[in-house]
């Protein structure tokens, strides 16, 4: 049990950091007043990171604002960010 807490903890905090990272998009879309603009804005980001992917050390991920670690399931668990598919629909959905 002692053994599992620590990894409990850190998907814990995984969790919490995504789950801000909505927040932050949120406000930046209020405060912007334009969320479709946001959303247009990480669609280029993403398609510039597939035409040219990024070479990143695992430990700076969480500085990029697309993840440049890939797509793969336990990258997506273990990732600061949530998945850019899901940051663009939730601020298409915003109304403001």
């Amino acid at each position: 049990m002692a053994v599992l807490a620590p990894l409990a903890a850190m998907l814990v905090q995984l969790a919490v950091s995504r789950a801000r990272e909505f927040q932050a998009d949120a406000t930046g879309a209020r405060v912007a007043g334009r969320p479709r603009g946001l959303a247009q804005a990480l669609e280029k980001l993403e398609r510039a990171n597939e035409v040219a992917p990024m070479a990143a050390n695992p430990s700076t991920a969480h500085l990029f604002i697309v993840n440049p670690l890939g797509r793969n399931v336990l990258m997506r668990l273990f990732s600061t960010h949530p998945p850019i598919e899901e940051r663009i629909a939730r601020l298409r959905a915003m109304r403001i």
